[in-house]
């Protein structure tokens, strides 16, 4: 029998690392027949969907009905990974690369959902500052508010709820079914209301499937997205409103969209384009006839000193979008967007290969969906309906503000920022059925939408060209359960919140009580109540389940479960070994023909312990092979041979690629952590500004005229003058931390040029601007911290003190550093 591993020379995995195939890149055979397949040209159709009966562990595939741990369709790279992983890890500069490169993966996951839940914060006070500006919330709003957002868990002090050991382990079965048979999780998700949906999905995509580049996680994770998404097909009644409200299932989508590698799409493929744009500051593109009517008479009125008598100053948008001046002025405009646009779209169509898998795949679901339920729908109807959820929920988010993404440093000036949101308006219009109801003078774009309509409908359909991810799924799970170290790192409340949320649910989720879902939360008994912030510590729990047998051995399951023969397993066993050695000691492999025999006589007579035990075992298993007339020494091995250095040849490039891919991951992973400081800054202002409004409230509250205000859930008192300052800054150190954005003081003057800053009463400031040697400021300046924050939150990013302008975030960090902290 010729060897399987024969089969596969140039395509086998790298030796000794777990590396499994994806669906999207790597050829898979059918083990028990040699059946080549190509997921490309043959991608499964959804009917060969798998599920699982927790009752009775089996899964269905295709109508075959098998055991969870037999599924009949490995890939032989898989195979190979899965022998050659019994030996110990070769150190070599591909082991540490590769190992450089999961520890970057595993931080960029990481760091993922700390910004989710950073945003969520952000998102939640945004729509409560709001109120606060106006004087509209009540005081117990503002202490809800206040003590939602008290505290972070200190992992050194963290004490408060603990678990006991049964809980633990009946928690860590819960989580491996949940994580394990997504269509729980995927009927959650549809049940919870908007308001829930964010606390979910944290636990969802950054919990249970957040190690966002391991296969098996990733591929539950969309398994999951394609049950959410047919059941939404299924309760939609109407084809125009599929995918366009906002629901719990729009939330997902935007969610996912947001995980490591679409942060790594958008910034290799947009940012260059954007920044490049941005850098025309004083650019104007602006196409509203009426916003351009009223621009122009700014101008006229700033050049003339008047304006005359047939312009008035309000108009009507038809009267303003006759006026042949506002058509003079629109008509260049028009033309240079559409090549701004056009760029823009090429470069997103040429990039087509670099688009996420998952993204990809969500693509692909939404077109056969939609196809499924109506049959009759035209090419472009179902194109829309990819183009909304490419466009409007990933690509467009990130041109209309690309300082939320990171790709950009700071918020693009106002001129770019306008153009950036109209360049979205079209790519949208282009990819969705335009409408015009709200902006007629968007109809002055056509030829756009009809000039590149074909293009961009074959790409929305190329993008949906991926291979499912099905048979490398079931292989996955296999190996998850020859895994003893399968674990979350979860939060007590994210575990507290999913068991409420199931408990809610179980009647409609699990209504037979012998279904595994239902023993496990009857055990559990009522969901523990959320804990405090500052108790929320972060837990270690391993994933197992008492209805599945781990996997001791993963050779002998092989053998056992599949048409694979021990004289298969020999073989690759002994190929792996053969291609560690060489990898331990490269001159091994400089002479050609490579002699597989010497090279495990060297190896053998090694000074390291672990490669003579090698060597020993590869001769023995050499002349067990040729015995078995798998290989023949007469041929020197010929069969083995060229596959060893087919597979050095792999190896070597492959180590490129992980180079490459380690390097442009940094640079997300920077971005990512460039983000998160962005996101606590904003955070820490709005806190500022919260502990402001209740110091207020306490002083007048008070008769006395003390104030009083809650720190760490306890009352302090205040006294009466609240005062603080001033405080003195020079010019250069202003400069130094990057307040100062633009000065237009001469530099032989800014050594006498310095800065006072003092709180009269909290939430006010006064900032000054002396001059040594004079005693009344230049100029003075009084301050809200409300005013500032709408000036963030408008894009307002300098604020102008005549002699110098400066930086609004910092200027708020450095208010929040000096008064706040110290109260």
């Amino acid at each position: 029998m010729q060897p399987v591993a024969h089969q596969l020379a140039n395509s086998s995995s790298a030796g000794g690392i777990s590396s499994f195939p994806s669906s999207t890149s790597q050829t898979a055979f059918n083990v028990n027949n040699l059946e080549y397949r190509d997921p490309k040209r043959h991608s499964s159709s959804t009917s060969s969907y798998h599920t699982t009966n927790s009752a009775t562990g089996t899964t269905s595939l295709g109508g075959k009905r098998l055991t969870n741990r037999m599924t009949n369709r490995y890939s032989v790279t898989a195979m190979y990974s899965m022998a050659a992983e019994q030996d110990a890890e070769v150190e070599d500069e591909l082991a540490r690369a590769q190992k450089r490169l999961r520890d970057l993966k595993s931080r960029i996951s990481a760091q993922s959902k700390k910004n989710f839940v950073l945003e969520r914060d952000v998102r939640y006070l945004d729509s409560r500052i709001a109120l606060l500006i106006q004087n509209r919330m009540a005081a117990d709003e503002q202490r809800e508010v206040a003590q939602t957002l008290e505290g972070e868990v200190d992992p050194n002090k963290a004490g408060g709820v603990t678990l006991d050991e049964r809980k633990m382990h009946t928690y860590a079965n819960l989580f491996f079914l949940l994580q394990g048979e997504p269509r729980h999780m995927a009927s959650l998700c549809r049940m919870v209301s908007l308001s829930e949906i964010d606390t979910l999905l944290q636990t969802v995509m950054f919990t249970l499937y957040g190690n966002q580049y391991e296969s098996r996680e990733e591929h539950l994770l969309l398994t999951m997205f394609q049950s959410v998404l047919s059941a939404q097909f299924e309760m939609t009644t109407e084809f125009g409103s599929l995918l366009r409200a906002n629901t719990p299932v729009s939330r997902m989508m935007t969610t996912y969209t947001r995980r490591g590698p679409g942060q790594t799409y958008l910034k290799n493929v947009l940012a260059d384009k954007i920044n490049s744009l941005i850098e025309h500051k004083d650019l104007n593109l602006e196409i509203n006839p009426l916003k351009v009517y009223e621009q122009m008479l700014q101008q006229i009125q700033d050049d003339q000193g008047s304006l005359p008598d047939e312009l008035p100053k309000s108009v009507a948008p038809d009267t303003a979008a006759a006026n042949p001046d506002v058509q003079a002025i629109i008509a260049p405009r028009l033309t240079m967007l559409m090549d701004i646009a056009n760029s823009m779209l090429d470069t997103i169509i040429q990039h087509l290969e670099m688009v996420p898998y998952g993204i990809r795949w969500i693509c692909k679901q939404i077109r056969s969906l939609t196809r499924r339920k109506y049959p009759d729908v035209t090419d472009l109807a179902v194109c829309s309906l990819i183009g909304g959820f490419f466009f409007l929920r990933f690509i467009n988010p990130a041109i209309v503000t690309p300082q939320a993404y990171m790709l950009v440093d700071g918020v693009p000036a106002k001129h770019p920022r306008r153009t950036l949101t109209l360049i979205a308006k079209m790519l949208q219009n282009l990819a969705n059925k335009p409408t015009y109801s709200k902006e007629a003078y968007m109809m002055s774009l056509n030829p756009f939408v009809d000039m590149n309509k074909v293009r961009i409908n074959r790409f929305l359909n190329d993008l949906c060209e991926v291979g499912d991810f099905y048979d490398t799924l079931e292989l996955d799970q296999y190996m998850a359960l020859s895994k003893k170290d399968l674990s979350i790192n979860i939060t007590l409340n994210e575990l507290f919140n999913t068991h409420s949320l199931l408990m809610q649910h179980m009647d409609v989720l699990s209504p037979n009580d012998k279904h595994h879902l239902h023993v496990l939360l009857d055990e559990l008994g009522p969901a523990p109540p959320q804990v405090p912030r500052n108790q929320n510590r972060a837990v270690d729990l391993p994933l197992y389940s008492r209805w599945e047998t781990p996997i001791q051995d993963i050779t002998t399951a092989l053998m056992s479960e599949n048409n694979v023969t021990q004289n298969d397993i020999l073989y690759m066993e002994t190929k792996a070994i053969f291609v560690h050695i060489i990898r331990s000691i490269p001159q091994l492999a400089e002479k050609r023909p490579i002699n597989l025999p010497l090279i495990a006589e060297k190896a053998a007579t090694a000074k390291d312990s672990i490669l003579v035990r090698k060597g020993i075992k590869v001769k023995e298993m050499l002349r067990e092979l040729e015995e078995l007339g798998v290989i023949d020494q007469k041929d020197d091995f010929k069969i083995m041979r060229e596959e060893v250095i087919a597979e050095l040849l792999h190896l070597g490039n492959l180590k490129e690629k992980i180079v490459e891919e380690s390097a442009s991951l940094e640079s997300v992973y920077k971005t990512i952590c460039d983000h998160n400081a962005y996101l606590r800054s904003q955070l820490e202002q709005y806190k500022a500004y919260l502990q402001n409004v209740r110091m207020n409230s306490g002083k007048d509250s008070s008769s006395s005229g003390v104030g009083v205000i809650s720190v760490g859930g306890k009352e302090k008192k205040l006294a009466k003058s609240t005062s603080q300052g001033p405080y003195r800054f020079t010019h250069s150190q202003f400069e130094k931390e990057g307040i100062i954005v633009e000065s237009n003081v001469p530099e032989n003057r800014r050594q006498n040029l310095f800065f006072t800053i003092m709180s009269p009463v909290p939430g006010t400031f006064v900032i000054a601007v002396l001059f040594k040697g004079r005693e009344e400021p230049l100029l003075e300046m009084d301050l809200k911290i409300d005013d500032l924050l709408e000036r963030q939150k408008d894009g307002n990013t300098l604020l102008d003190l005549d002699y110098v302008q400066l930086h609004v975030n910092k200027t708020l960090g450095l208010l929040n550093k000096l008064f706040v902290k110290r109260r």
